[in-house]
């Protein structure tokens, strides 16, 4: 760990505690004070079990793959945020899993995906992966990976390996996979025209079988 530097406002500093008690009934306990329970690991250091501001660290996590600055009873520590634990239902967090890391190593991590422009009217936008597997800086994370559809035709398709990725950037999901697809709104429309003929067809066939029942019914 380095000694602590002068604090960035525009960091991800957070002022830890460290603990050494566990078990649900303590994390509850830690989670009422509007703290989160957190473990720290990785590089071959015996886990550390911290506690977390939780309003600042809720901040920090509204954006994925975040790099915290952890002031660790006055040193410094970089860590990744491996995992968020949720609940379910009221969506608070109820745990952190966090990796050590240092200036200039490498981490791969899933980064969003997002898809901006407007491709060619009468077509959908069909977006089949909404993230893709980069190995990068662990300090130079990319926030997202912006993809353009503006001016696609039907048919036309953007696979991993198109996609521009940032400097120093390697591409760990396979090249091949589809990240957008343009398909055209016609294909749907005939579809739905065909479901209509299929329900109208079945309409006449179920009147045909009435009307030859009363006539069977009226020749007895």
């Amino acid at each position: 760990m380095a000694k602590k530097a002068a604090q960035s406002k525009d960091s991800n500093y957070l002022l830890t505690e460290v603990r050494d008690t566990f078990g649900k009934g303590v994390a509850r306990k830690i989670r009422a004070q509007n703290k989160i329970p957190a473990v720290i690991y990785g590089h071959g250091t015996e886990p550390q079990h911290v506690t977390l501001p939780g309003h600042e660290t809720a901040l920090i996590l509204r954006k994925s793959n975040q790099i915290l600055e952890l002031d660790i009873q006055g040193t410094i520590q970089l860590a990744l945020v491996k995992d968020v634990q949720k609940d379910p239902v009221r969506q608070i967090i109820e745990h952190i899993d966090l990796i050590v890391i240092r200036k200039g190593e490498k981490v791969i991590v899933d980064i969003p995906v997002h898809v901006e422009g407007e491709p060619v009217p009468g077509t959908t936008i069909n977006q089949d992966s909404n993230t893709v597997s980069l190995e990068v800086e662990a300090t130079h994370i990319p926030e997202n990976i912006v993809v353009s559809v503006e001016g696609l035709k039907e048919g036309a398709q953007i696979l991993a390996k198109d996609l521009t990725l940032p400097t120093g950037a390697t591409l760990v999901t396979d090249e091949e996979t589809l990240i957008v697809g343009i398909t055209g709104e016609v294909e749907q429309d005939l579809g739905d025209e065909a479901e209509t003929d299929e329900a109208a067809e079945g309409d006449d066939a179920a009147e045909g079988d009435d009307e030859d029942a009363v006539a069977a019914e009226e020749s007895e």
